[in-house]
């Protein structure tokens, strides 16, 4: 009961409360009967009026049984009916008041009433606009107080480690830590020191969050959820009181986690050239540095945090004592792909086809998070169609989709920009095949995707975790194939070919200042400085001097000259293929990885031919399809003129044997 004492709303709606019957005290109406001339004079003659006031034109008193009237003198009758009033009722003995009646004041308070209203009212949307910015309820001045989300190991969804598929390595890292935290006097009487801080670094979608979740619920734990962002308000000191209160509300609930997510967004490094010393989110920073070293090492409390930029953290977050453990949370292999999909997949039903171990193969580079909405992607696309289960035709599909937009067949596009299309990838997929030990094609297209009027997808046979020259080098060439093709066959280039050379001048330029693959200059890397406002500077810097540039792009322009050239050698020397591969595209729009190599090996007309056997094949499929509906139905027909001649006959039957009675009974 106390609180509500304690809170400025009670004060408030005493105080209104208190105006609302000073107004009703000091404006109570009474009741005052109007009279007109008639009436008046009727009343007076009858003896009725016992006083009478009058002032100006207006004539007001009280009757006998005390009721108050007023009547008004018109103005045609003058001064005259007045003073016949006035005789009038001298005659019949009521009291005259001549004095006039004093003009109604209201009282000072009621005139400020307007603005005492119109300053509750705005006290009243301050108060609630506050209580929507800070969570509502009590919580109204509450901006210092953290806003993590308690996760309790008894209420919810509880996630293990084994909903967490692969990630092998990672599981044992943090088995570890659960078994601090289930087991903590075996690591003390050892003497050993627990890392007060885990940090999980890897690129977006690898299951960063959800690692941390099973550790909880393996360990069985309260789990405090917050984001870095969370931690920073437009007030000055929010950030660093929140931490505060986290931190003291972590201590009074040993053992637990706190886990912090996309903690770069308070972690950068300090000094970054904006805001100084005092700006607000280095102020979270030095609480947050200051709180970690506040608690030992065995009081039961572990922070987790996640983030896909290590390298902008300040170097005071990450020493040991902070920190001290990071754990790298990559892209799944060929293997932990498979257990993600099945993982994904348990729930959903599944046609014969799937074969998991292909689509593992088929999504190189893909995150578990990638791997979950190619999933409910072909979920989706099945439910369209108006599927019972997900085939493997609707994973592809959506494979598709994925990577390279939804597909636009309405889209109206002319036969000359088809034909730009169809030779443009063309060249890609050529160059693809001809050079030796590149990723095999899987797919091409001249059906617009996403912002690509066309595209050629290659699919790696095998995990690869690093690039060597000759494998960039020939990226350069099939990435310069589409727009050599157009040169050569068209004798024109459109501008399909922007995206190509933006990778091409990427690729080549990185190869020179990045990894030292040029064969004139030193072998040194030649990046730029740091970036925007990750360091002290505001602009990146240039560490080497303009002559070196100059070699840079000398280099640069002329490992890209070589792959043109090689391009349009092979392109040259392959102009056949390049007609057959064309003339695909232009028919069939989409052509797959086994009717790609049959281009190849065989030529456009071998196509052809298979295409036809594949047509006359699926027509008779029909035409037995449609045969044995049609049987059926004539079985049904069958069958239901056979039901009704037994129908009838049993009718007749029954007929019979309804006569024979009548006869028997008109014989008895």
């Amino acid at each position: 009961m106390k609180k509500y004492f304690r809170g400025l709303t009670f004060y408030i709606l005493i105080f209104i409360i208190i105006l609302y019957f000073v107004r009703i005290y000091w404006q109570q109406p009474q009741e005052i009967v109007e009279f007109d001339f008639t009436q008046l004079l009727n009343e007076i003659q009858e003896g009725n009026v016992s006083t009478v006031d009058m002032a100006e034109n207006r004539i007001s008193g009280t009757l006998s049984d005390g009721t108050q009237f007023e009547a008004y003198i018109p103005e045609m009758m003058g001064d005259s009916f007045g003073d016949y009033v006035f005789n009038l009722a001298q005659e019949e003995g009521a009291v005259i008041t001549l004095e006039g009646i004093p003009p109604i004041e209201t009282p000072w308070f009621v005139d400020i009433l307007p603005s005492v209203f119109m300053i509750l009212i705005f006290v009243v949307f301050w108060f609630v606009f506050m209580q929507n910015s800070q969570g509502g309820g009590s919580k109204v001045m509450s901006f210092g107080k953290s806003k993590a989300k308690l996760n309790k190991p008894d209420e919810g969804k509880i996630i293990n480690f084994s909903d967490v598929a692969g990630l092998k390595e990672e599981k044992e890292e943090m088995e570890e830590i659960v078994d601090f935290l289930k087991h903590p006097k075996k690591y003390v009487d050892l003497g050993a020191r627990i890392p007060k801080g885990i940090l999980m670094v890897g690129p977006p979608g690898t299951g960063k969050t959800y690692l941390s979740r099973a550790v909880a619920g393996e360990a069985g734990v309260p789990f405090y959820n917050i984001s870095g962002s969370e931690f920073v308000e437009m007030f000055v000191g929010v950030g660093a009181s929140r931490v505060r209160d986290l931190f003291d509300t972590a201590k009074k609930n040993p053992p637990c986690i706190i886990f912090i997510d996309e903690i770069d967004a308070v972690g950068r490094k300090r000094g970054a050239g904006l805001g100084g010393g005092h700006d607000e989110r280095e102020q979270t920073l030095n609480q947050l540095l200051v709180e970690m070293d506040g608690f030992g090492d065995h009081e039961g409390i572990i922070i987790m945090a996640a983030t896909n930029r290590p390298d902008i953290l300040d170097p005071a977050l990450l020493r040991p004592g902070r920190f001290d453990r990071e754990v790298t949370i990559g892209i799944p292999d060929i293997k932990e792909r498979e257990e993600i999909l099945r993982l994904h997949a348990k729930n959903k039903p599944l046609g014969e086809d799937i074969d998991f171990k292909v689509l593992s193969r088929r999504t190189p580079g893909f995150t578990p998070a990638d791997l979950e909405n190619i999933l409910n992607e072909a979920a989706l696309l099945s439910a369209r169609k108006n599927h019972k289960n997900i085939t493997m035709k609707s994973i592809e599909e959506a494979t598709t989709k994925v990577i390279a937009g939804v597909e636009k067949k309405s889209r109206v596009v002319s036969e000359s920009e088809r034909k730009i299309t169809a030779y443009h990838e063309s060249g890609h997929a050529l160059l693809a095949r001809l050079l030796p030990d590149m990723d095999p094609v899987h797919q091409v297209t001249i059906i617009p995707r996403g912002r690509a009027g066309g595209f050629t997808m290659q699919l790696p046979s095998e995990d690869r975790s690093y690039m060597t020259k000759k494998r960039m080098e020939k990226d350069l060439i099939v990435f310069l194939g589409g727009r050599i093709a157009e040169k050569i066959i068209l004798d024109d280039i459109s501008t399909g070919a922007q995206n190509d050379l933006s990778r091409v001048t990427k690729v080549a330029r990185a190869m020179v200042t990045k990894y030292a693959m040029s064969e004139n200059l030193s072998q040194m890397s030649y990046e730029d400085g740091e970036e925007v406002f990750l360091g002290r500077d505001m602009t990146t810097k240039q560490n080497y001097s303009e002559h070196v540039a100059a070699e840079i792009d000398r280099e640069v322009r002329r490992i890209v000259d070589n792959a043109y050239d090689e391009a349009y050698r092979l392109l040259s020397e392959n102009v056949d293929k390049l007609h057959d591969m064309a003339s695909a595209l232009l028919e069939y729009e989409t052509i797959h990885s086994e009717e790609f190599e049959l281009i190849f090996t065989e030529g456009f007309e071998a196509l052809k031919e298979v295409k036809l056997k594949e047509e006359e094949a699926e027509e008779e499929a029909r035409v037995k399809e449609k045969a044995k509906e049609a049987e059926k139905i004539e079985k049904a027909k069958e069958v239901a003129k056979l039901e009704k001649e037994m129908k009838d006959i049993a009718e007749e039957k029954a007929k019979e044997a309804e006569t024979t009675t009548d006869d028997e009974n008109t014989h008895s």
